[in-house]
């Protein structure tokens, strides 16, 4: 690589890593984080990007294979974190005490062809697994579900963590950030405004029409925009998944940008526990925004994980349409994952 190609390269890094909190109340703290799912395509660049975060002091990566390497890899990397990894069930109750925040990108991923509910009856067992270990080894950890698909896997985790009495709503997040990351993408690019200076909010689930970005309160504001514009805008948000396995031609999802989603999500949620003020993120929680009992939308985070569920604003007659055209689906979805948790 030549000289101004690693120059350009280390700077990218270092304004990466600036992006994450450097208030010196929150870099105090010792944070222990762990990946679940960490060897695989979502896990290992999601492994690097928390080695980056300044305020992970200790980093656990556990898979059912490959994770002595994956450990071994980014180990390497001059930053702070410590990091282990554990192979194998016998492992997991180690790899998971004492964390701060689990994350959990395990499962299958998917392909062309396959929807979001395609892979429920893998990632559900898994995911009912991975969490009756948190129940025990560290019941007080925030939960960041990445495993899709989220709309049931959130509250199949709800339900194992009632079951063993350490349910606490405030510390169960599915992780929606890539639908906001996508949003912000898409709606910069055809505003014709700085991506890094906008915000999207999105509501609703994490999978096809659940999936409602708020493009009415988008900020900057955009007059540049028609109604057209913004319904090809939603529907390119809510079918970005599919865009990228469509794109890898069977070899792969949304691993790279969901790795970063991840770690944007899981930064938050740490800043929130080391006492940073007005962290706000959409992710789909317990919620009475809507009769539904779990609903994505903004979230202010703190010590205590969420800390209070925003509501949903004033919406467009478009976004108006969208919330009742979603919320069949996403009650199905969630009723899916509730009896699944009951019947195994």
């Amino acid at each position: 690589m030549r000289p101004s190609l690693l120059r350009s390269a280390s700077q990218a890094l270092r304004r990466s890593r600036r992006d994450y909190s450097s208030a010196s109340a929150a870099a105090a703290a010792e944070r222990k984080v762990a990946i679940l799912g960490a060897a695989g395509g979502i896990g290992q660049p999601l492994a690097l990007l928390m080695k980056l975060n300044p305020l992970v002091s200790s980093l656990s990566l556990y898979d059912i294979a490959g994770t002595p390497g994956v450990a071994a890899d980014v180990s390497h990397i001059n930053s702070p974190a410590l990091v282990k990894g554990f192979v194998g069930e016998e492992q997991l109750g180690e790899a998971l005490e004492g964390s701060d925040v689990v994350i959990i990108p395990a499962g299958v991923p998917r392909k062309p062809g396959m929807t979001r509910d395609d892979l429920f009856n893998i990632n559900a067992g898994i995911v009912k697994g991975l969490c009756t270990a948190i129940s025990k080894y560290c019941p007080n950890a925030l939960v960041n579900m990445i495993s899709n698909p989220v709309n049931s896997t959130v509250p199949i985790a709800a339900e194992v963590f009632k079951k063993a009495g350490t349910y606490n709503e405030k510390k169960l997040f599915g992780v929606t950030t890539l639908d906001v990351v996508r949003a912000k993408t898409f709606y910069a690019g055809k505003a014709s405004v700085p991506v890094t200076e906008v915000n999207v909010p999105v509501v609703g689930g994490h999978a096809g029409i659940t999936i409602l970005p708020l493009f009415s309160q988008a900020t900057p504001a955009s007059n540049a925009l028609s109604h057209e514009d913004i319904k090809a805008l939603t529907k390119r948000t809510q079918d970005g998944g599919t865009e990228v396995v469509e794109a890898k031609a069977g070899k792969g999802s949304a691993t790279l940008s969901m790795a970063y989603a991840g770690a944007v999500f899981a930064d938050a949620c740490l800043k929130g526990l080391n006492g940073v003020p007005d962290v706000v993120e959409c992710s789909f929680v317990q919620s009475t925004v809507t009769e539904l009992p779990f609903f994505a939308s903004k979230v202010r985070l703190g010590k205590n994980g969420v800390e209070e569920v925003l509501g949903l604003g004033q919406l467009s007659e478009f976004e108006k349409e969208g919330l009742e055209n979603l919320k069949g689906e996403l009650k199905s979805s969630i009723e899916k994952g509730i009896k699944f948790a009951h019947a195994n």
